[in-house]
Parts: C-alpha cells; structure tokens; sequence
C-alpha cells in the first residue's frame, strides 16, 4: 500500500473513523462476537496432570475507513483508489498463518481468516452515528477465528487402574 497509494505505512492504523489523525486508511474495530461456528469443546493439556477449558472463540468485526487529505476535485477519486487498493490486499492475505501472525497466533499455529463483511446501505449509516460525523467511504471486513484462553484449569490424576469385571 506503500508508497502508492498511500505515501507512508504510518498514515494506516487502528483507530475510530472519527479521530481527528492523519490516517489515509484506518481500521477500526466496532463488534466482537463468539463464533458458535469455530467453537471449541476438547480439553486442552497443559503439562502432567493439568487441563486448561477450551479456548473462547471470537470473530472481530472492523471498519475499514478511507480518508483522502486531496482537493475536493480529485478527493473521492483518491479514496477509491485507496479503498480499492486495501481491498486487494486483503483479498490476496485472505488467510494468515505462519510468520503472517505475531504473538500466541503464531505459536500455536493458528490460522485467521479475512472476509469482507455484506453490510446494507442502511444498517452502514446506522453504524456510522458518530455524533455529528458525515458518512465517510467504508467497508466491513470480519476477521477470525480468534482463540481467547480461558483461565479455568483442573489438576488431573493419571489413570493407573481400571475394573473391567462384568457384573451381572
């Protein structure tokens, strides 16, 4: 996205569609929701004689926003081009894994996917109520599985013994 069409990497970021930065591009992150599809239900073995719950599953809804600093002429041009570049880059990363991902993503081998959210015309404005902020040229993307650990772990004995006599 760097240098063209967005001059430098730091004009992109995380933030609300309505901070006053110098974000060409800015995501910004407005639903979490537990993915009922990726759920886990297996036990997770933590060492001897421990088991963790299984890990949460989100997905995580963002905004992507674009905002062009161009003269009103070539203005919405710009931010098509923009939206339309970012747009192809996540469609061509669709699914990170490996060196993709950072932190306990990579380490566990996790893969994440990138899906353009459907969003009506309506229900965009609606999500667009920042106070007295005009519509800027956006677009949803759900971003997941995510896997959140849960802190719930119970000790556990090794099964040493079992009766399997019949009793009849």
């Amino acid at each position: 996205m760097t240098p063209d069409p967005i001059p430098r990497p730091e004009l992109i970021g995380l933030g609300s569609p309505v901070d006053k930065g110098d974000f060409y591009l800015s995501l910004f992150l407005y639903n979490v929701r537990e993915s009922g599809d990726n759920r886990q239900t297996r036990m997770v073995a933590r060492g001897e004689g421990e088991i963790q719950f299984p890990p949460m599953t989100v997905d995580l809804r963002y905004l992507m926003t674009v905002q062009s600093p161009a003269e009103l002429a070539s203005r919405a041009l710009d931010e098509h081009r923009i939206l339309g570049r970012a747009m192809q880059v996540f469609y061509d990363n669709s699914v990170l894994r490996g060196s993709a991902l950072v932190g306990t993503l990579a380490e566990r081998g996790e893969e994440v996917r990138i899906v353009m959210e459907a969003v009506s015309g309506e229900a965009m404005l609606n999500m667009w109520n920042f106070a007295d902020t005009p519509y800027r040229l956006s677009v949803s993307y759900v971003v997941g599985p995510i896997m959140i650990d849960s802190t719930r772990i119970r000790t556990t004995k090794r099964v040493i013994e079992r009766d399997i006599s019949i009793q009849g």
